[in-house]
């Protein structure tokens, strides 16, 4: 199994989850975070005074998927969420050893 950690732009979420619902991964955990990477954030302007914002508004997603199903996995995260813009976001992906649903002590790819 793997875990497969996206963070992307908060305006691509509901593309990125209609896309992911229609190749049938509906298990996810969306957390809103905060953060940067090449483009350092921007200045902005408030009452007059100019301020660096250095850390901008993301959203992580979070599924388990089987091994099977990674490639197809990342390459629909990468469509959905591509701008071509600067700050689009990063996948990680992760192994992981084992998985239990708590309900009923499903193990494995049976607990996705």
């Amino acid at each position: 199994m793997k875990r497969i950690e996206a963070i992307v732009q908060p305006h691509k979420l509901e593309d990125v989850k209609e896309a992911l619902k229609g190749i049938g991964i509906d298990g996810m955990t969306i957390t809103e975070v905060r953060g940067h990477g090449r483009q350092k954030g921007h200045k902005e302007v408030y009452r007059g005074m100019e301020y660096q914002v250095d850390l901008l508004p993301k959203v992580k997603i979070e599924m388990v998927v089987t091994d099977q199903r990674q490639d197809e996995v990342v390459q629909t995260l990468v469509k959905a969420a591509r701008s071509g813009r600067i700050g689009d976001g990063k996948i990680f992906i992760y192994n992981v050893a084992d998985a239990v649903r708590i309900r009923n002590d499903d193990r494995g790819d049976a607990a996705l």
